[in-house]
C-alpha cells in the first residue's frame, strides 16, 4: 500500500459498484466538502464479521435525517454493500468506513436540496487506534473547545461538521505529546474525547458522563452493558472537572480506540487498574466471539 489514503491498491464501494481504489474521487464542487454536509460511520471487523454492523448502519441513517437528507440505500443494502467491499479486498480483521454526503449537483451555496446524496464504503487493516497506550494508558490534554448545545447543531448526529473542534484539539495535545484530549461541554461538564467516549472509576463503581450534548457511543452502550452484566454500578451523570482529581482509574471507548486505559489527563493521573484491564480484555473477546 501506499503511504497516503488516495494511493492504495484496493477496492471502494461507491454509489452501488465497486471501484478501483485510486478512482474513488468526487468532484471539487461537492456540497459536502464546503458545507460539511456529510455523515459517516467507524466500524470494525473481527474475523470477517463487523460487530454491531447493523447498529451502525441504523445510525448512518438517523444521522443523515437529522442534517436533512436521506440516504437512497436502504439497511439491507448498506449491510451487503460492507460485506461486499469486504470480501472484494480479502479482509477479515479490518477497519470500516462508511459515508453519505450531498455531492455536487444543480446547487452550490448554503441549500444544496437538488443535489444527488452519495454513500462509499472503504476498508483497510488499521491497529490500535492509541499505539502502545493500551498497555501503559494513554495521555490527554484538556482543550480549550466544548462540545456545542443542542439548541445550535444536532449534537446526536455522527456528522463531519460536528468534527471540526475535535481535529484542532487532537492537533494541539499532539503537540504537546498527548494521544487525544478531553473536551468539556457548552455547560463546562466532562464530556468526551476528540473520538471517544469516557469512563471513570471510583471506589469500585463507574462514571461517564451523560450524553446530553455528544454522540452515545455504540461501543459506550456496548461497555455499560458489560459492566452491568458484572454488578459493577454506573453512574451516567454530569460530571465536573474537579472531580477529575477523586478518580482512580479512566478508561476511552470507540470503534478506534476500543477500549483503551488512561494514565494522565493534563495534571491528573490514573492509575491502569484491574477494571480497565479487564473490560479492555472482556471487549476484546466479545467483539472475536
Amino acid at each position: 500500500m501506499g503511504a497516503g489514503y488516495d494511493d492504495r491498491d484496493g477496492f471502494i464501494w461507491m454509489d452501488g459498484k465497486l471501484v478501483p481504489w485510486r478512482d474513488a474521487n468526487v468532484h471539487v464542487l461537492t456540497h459536502a466538502m464546503h458545507y460539511a454536509s456529510s455523515v459517516f460511520e467507524g466500524e470494525r471487523a473481527y474475523g470477517g464479521k463487523i460487530f454491531k454492523s447493523r447498529e451502525h448502519s441504523e445510525r448512518l441513517r438517523r444521522s443523515a435525517e437529522m442534517i436533512d437528507f436521506e440516504i437512497p440505500w436502504t439497511v439491507d443494502q448498506i449491510e451487503a454493500a460492507k460485506a461486499e467491499v469486504l470480501a472484494k479486498n480479502d479482509l477479515k480483521d479490518a477497519y470500516v468506513r462508511a459515508v453519505a454526503w450531498r455531492g455536487a449537483g444543480e446547487d452550490m451555496g448554503v441549500a444544496s436540496a437538488r443535489n444527488p446524496v452519495r454513500l462509499a464504503i472503504a476498508t483497510w487493516e488499521w491497529g490500535a487506534y492509541y499505539g502502545d497506550a493500551k498497555m501503559q494508558g494513554a495521555k490527554l490534554d484538556i482543550s480549550k473547545w466544548k462540545r456545542p448545545s443542542p439548541e445550535t447543531i444536532p449534537s446526536h448526529a455522527k456528522a463531519a461538521g460536528l468534527y471540526m473542534i475535535c481535529t484542532m484539539s487532537k492537533h494541539a495535545a499532539e503537540a504537546k505529546g498527548c494521544s487525544d484530549a478531553l473536551m468539556m461541554d457548552y455547560r463546562g461538564y466532562v464530556a468526551e474525547a476528540t473520538g471517544a467516549n469516557i469512563f471513570f472509576v471510583k471506589d469500585g463503581e463507574v462514571h461517564t458522563p451523560l450524553p446530553d450534548c455528544f454522540l452515545n457511543g455504540i461501543t459506550r452502550q456496548t461497555v455499560i452493558e458489560m459492566l452491568k452484566e458484572r454488578n459493577i454500578p454506573v453512574h451516567e451523570r454530569h460530571i465536573m472537572p474537579e472531580e477529575l482529581e477523586g478518580f482512580q482509574q479512566c478508561w476511552l471507548t470507540g470503534t478506534a480506540a476500543e477500549v483503551t486505559p488512561v494514565g494522565q489527563i493534563g495534571d491528573y493521573s490514573f492509575e491502569v487498574g484491574a477494571l480497565a484491564r479487564e473490560i479492555a480484555e472482556g471487549y476484546e473477546r466479545l467483539v472475536r466471539a
